[in-house]
């Protein structure tokens, strides 16, 4: 078997690295929307020209990264996504339901500290996990029927 996983969420710390580099061995293919801050946030003026006015900077941005974040939900078996703990992910939970009202297998991961205001989001999921290791390990599951 061959998944497709995409990565979605949070920008800040390593947690896309640690499921990626414990899955080298596996039959998977990751995929992520573009993770450096700043290419994501001025790739609509930087492709399409400037704007004066910080809204339309950010529109077109947000519609060019959304033809990558799309591609990758739709493509994906699985979606992972990540609430990271220091800001409001509010692309994470636009991409947490888009991909719900798509059917995909949905995997929330998020601190403890988290569970009651994503309660909706984590009911939507198939797994919510703590630490990327436990995605690795429902990966590996999902795989080959190993448990850690």
């Amino acid at each position: 078997m061959h998944l497709k996983v995409y990565l979605s969420g949070e920008i800040h710390t390593d947690w896309r690295e640690e499921i990626t580099q414990s899955c080298t061995d596996k039959e998977i293919t990751f995929m992520s929307p573009i993770t450096i801050h700043e290419s994501s946030d001025d790739c609509g003026v930087a492709i399409l020209g400037d704007e004066p006015n910080k809204f339309w900077h950010d529109h077109k941005g947000a519609k060019i990264n959304a033809i990558r974040t799309r591609k990758g939900i739709e493509d994906a078996d699985i979606v992972v996504v990540c609430f990271g703990e220091k800001y409001k992910q509010w692309n994470a939970a636009f991409d947490a339901g888009y991909a719900a009202a798509l059917g995909k297998s949905l995997i929330i991961l998020h601190q403890a500290a988290h569970q009651h205001p994503l309660k909706e989001i984590d009911a939507a999921a198939l797994a919510v996990a703590e630490t990327p290791q436990q995605i690795v390990q429902i990966l590996n599951y999902v795989l080959d029927g190993t448990l850690p």
